[in-house]
């Protein structure tokens, strides 16, 4: 094939590729090429183009840019991790993002044009942190990296990441996040990342369970309101899973199931005993309450050691519990799980059952039941993910100008409703794809009771030894009143200064 013959095909696959992306319904005329290309690593350089005519005014942008000095091909990369398929739109909707941001590049008359590989698995979120930092120390970090926003703060600290506090406002889709998620992006003030994805940590509950303990159909339908209600607390979740046990409806152990490892599932429990983290003071030191550590393993101890409503080995790092807890919904009385949960319950397992109808015919969801030893109200927590930029990026505008491009209330809402994640944008509360979304307009109310971990560079140290507490507590290693002190003066000797311990 001749050079000539080579670029006609890929400027029209270029022209075509914009065409899609920009949702535009017109066909280019045709395009005639006098010169070739001359191709030197990865920067691509056009002499000459002639365009007799194109429909749309994206491409005109692109081929006048092209005419007057030449394109610029950009190469970037994208780290992310996602549980496919139904999470696969966290780099996919990058990718999707690239025709409107290099039309935006030809639009403002810069020469460059972006790229994109993008690197997507399902890796074990420590190994994935591990990852990116290694990559960082060795010079070979992604420029954008999709993680949870509680790693801003070793990667900010440490200068892994860019600071974007003064590029926000040069993005109008910006404007569009949902305002108190920009709090989970902050440290010291400074914004170092954008929202992703949003999520809920609700309690899920059996209605076939429930029912054959002896609750009618109107106490089943009620019960979430009792819990937003904080009339159905912790304490009476607790009781009624060992009903449950007692009378045979599961068997002992499964009267709840929480997460088997540790994660920020575990903080909402301290926050709901009336535990602090950050300092109300307004220092960087992180804050241990003792009293409100003792309630919470108080409940774990509880809960394995002496109602037997879990198993006391629950924390054993087993995630394939999820195939079995959806064969039939008559296992486990209550789980605590996040929103996303549920597509890949209906996705995965459920397909020849009924997919989501089934999941909603037979299973409930509500916040986290209040401790009434504690707050008194229910509770969630919300992990957003974020796009963070690396320090290393040669590009870290047009880093920003493609993760603007993805921020779409349209790209959101198919990752949203694939994925059972909470929108992040303010247009998706009134936009019909979105709130025609059974489940997603259902756990919304979450985010009234919502709570986010701290990003705190101690962070890492502190919710390994919280959770240490909560093993020891509910395998019976430890009493409970033996753990708190074990977690303190592990803290002490971990973060010295860096922590507080209230008695």
């Amino acid at each position: 094939m001749s050079k000539q013959k080579l670029l006609v095909l890929l400027v029209g696959a270029l022209v075509m590729g914009l065409l899609a992306a920009c949702g535009a319904a017109a066909t280019p005329e045709t395009i005639t090429i006098v010169e070739t290309v001359e191709v030197q690593k990865e920067v691509k350089v056009v002499e000459t183009v002639e365009v007799e005519k194109v429909v749309t005014k994206e491409v005109e942008k692109i081929v006048e840019v092209e005419k007057e000095g030449g394109v610029q091909e950009v190469k970037l990369v994208a780290r992310c991790k996602a549980s496919p398929p139904y999470e696969n739109g966290r780099c996919d909707n990058l990718q999707k993002a690239v025709g409107a941001a290099n039309a935006a590049l030809a639009e403002a008359g810069d020469n460059r044009r972006i790229a994109l590989e993008t690197i997507q698995d399902d890796a074990d979120w420590g190994d994935y942190k591990t990852e990116f930092e290694l990559a960082s120390k060795a010079g070979e970090a992604p420029d954008i990296i999709v993680s949870g926003h509680e790693h801003i703060g070793d990667w900010a600290t440490a200068g892994f990441i860019v600071d974007i506090t003064d590029e926000i406002d040069k993005y109008p889709e910006f404007a569009d996040v949902i305002d108190s998620l920009w709090e989970s992006t902050k440290l010291n003030g400074r914004i170092w990342g954008v929202p992703q994805d949003a999520e809920a940590r609700p309690m899920y509950y059996s209605k076939l369970l429930l029912k054959k303990l002896g609750w009618s159909d109107e106490e089943i339908e009620n019960l979430d309101d009792r819990v937003y209600a904080g009339e159905f607390t912790l304490q009476d979740m607790f009781d009624v899973a060992q009903e449950a046990v007692e009378k045979g409806v599961v068997q002992e152990g499964d009267g709840w199931w929480h997460r088997p490892s540790n994660g920020p599932d575990f903080l909402y429990y301290y926050y709901g005993a009336g535990g602090i983290v950050k300092d109300p003071e307004g220092s960087d030191a992180l804050v241990f309450d003792k009293k409100a550590a003792l309630k919470v393993y108080n409940l774990f101890y509880d809960a394995a050691q002496v109602r037997k409503i879990i198993r006391p080995n629950k924390l054993d790092g087993d995630w394939d519990f999820h195939k079995e807890y959806t064969s039939k919904f008559d296992k486990v009385m209550f789980v605590f799980e996040g929103t996303w949960r549920w597509a890949s319950w209906h996705t995965n397992y459920l397909q020849d059952v009924g997919g989501e109808d089934y999941l909603f015919e037979n299973v409930g969801f509500a916040p986290i039941p209040a401790n009434e030893e504690g707050t008194g109200k229910p509770i969630t927590l919300t992990h957003p993910l974020v796009y963070m930029i690396s320090s290393q990026s040669q590009a870290p505008d047009l880093a920003l100008l493609l993760i603007s491009k993805a921020t779409t209330k349209e790209l959101n809402t198919d990752y949203a409703v694939a994925s059972g994640h909470l929108g992040i944008l303010k247009s998706q509360s009134d936009y019909p794809p979105y709130v025609n979304a059974k489940f997603l307009s259902a756990t919304l109310p979450l985010l009234d009771y919502t709570t986010f971990l701290p990003n705190s560079p101690y962070w890492s140290a502190y919710s390994e030894a919280y959770y240490l507490g909560i093993q020891a507590s509910e395998s019976g290693d430890l009493t409970p009143e033996e753990a708190v002190e074990t977690v303190a003066e592990q803290l002490k000797n971990e973060l010295g200064d860096n922590v507080i311990i209230l008695e």
